[in-house]
């Protein structure tokens, strides 16, 4: 019998964050970084923050930058075959009155050839029940609002080969995903697959959620993790789900591998 749970994964971030500052650490928020520099024996990187430009200095360099991630790795001079995809997920949530509909985490059967997890239903921490997430094209790598579009992510995304060709091979499963994203009856058709209870009025408001997708200039998804390095940065290129799930793990194999760069490079 296999079980599943939720946590509360902002709250798992920020307790985190104040053990990481216990260590010594130096948590900066709202930071964008705008230009790196790798020399023999650290890495620079030149930060924007508040409207100030400042300079970080580290002997070994981790990027997990989601959304960024291959911005990050050609910013320090990688060459990388692929180009990160946003698609947004869409979530509603349920009324109240139909919090005990479920007990359990409920997921439907995966489609191997596609990363997504397709909509579900989720009793989330405070016992709220969640319906989602569908996966339809993005066009803002953080575009979390109702309406996004970004003329740089555009851009860089329809001039990339491996776009149009994942969007080609995926045509069918893409253009029903956003009819069911613009027609909320075509979205409820799908919750019914568990609930046949729930009506139209019942899907309330939710925040949607980004995934960073990467994808091979060949049109083919990355379905694993992806890896990219120089001397004395690694970079994560693409953490398939459940990537939040597992960050502890996850974690521990990024040390190793940062263990194992410093020993193939004789730093």
């Amino acid at each position: 019998m296999t079980e599943t749970s939720i946590v509360d994964y902002r709250k798992v971030t920020e307790v985190m964050a104040e053990q990481f500052s216990l260590l010594g650490g130096v948590v900066q928020l709202s930071t964008s970084v705008k230009a790196m520099q790798e020399y023999d024996d650290h890495v620079t990187l030149t930060c924007l923050q508040n409207g100030v430009l400042n300079t970080l200095k580290c002997r070994q360099l981790v990027v997990c930058a989601g959304l960024m991630a291959d911005r990050m790795a050609t910013m320090i001079g990688i060459k990388t075959d692929f180009q990160i995809i946003p698609y947004r997920g869409e979530y509603y949530r349920l009324a109240d009155k139909h919090r005990d509909v479920v007990n359990h985490l409920i997921y439907p059967i995966p489609d191997p050839e596609l990363p997504f997890l397709g909509v579900h239903l989720t009793k989330m921490i405070d016992g709220s029940i969640t319906v989602g997430p569908n996966a339809v094209q993005g066009w803002k790598r953080e575009g979390y609002g109702t309406f996004n579009a970004s003329w740089r992510d555009c851009w860089q995304m329809l001039t990339f080969s491996g776009y149009w060709k994942v969007t080609l091979q995926h045509l069918t499963t893409g253009l029903f995903e956003f009819k069911n994203s613009i027609w909320k009856p075509g979205y409820l058709g799908l919750v019914h697959k568990y609930c046949p209870s729930i009506t139209l009025d019942d899907l309330k408001p939710y925040p949607a959620g980004i995934r960073a997708q990467a994808v091979k200039a060949d049109g083919s998804l990355v379905h694993d993790f992806l890896f990219a390095q120089t001397p004395r940065s690694l970079h994560v290129c693409n953490a398939p789900s459940p990537a939040a799930t597992s960050a502890i793990p996850i974690g521990e194999y990024i040390c190793d591998k940062v263990a194992q760069q410093l020993v193939d490079f004789k730093l």
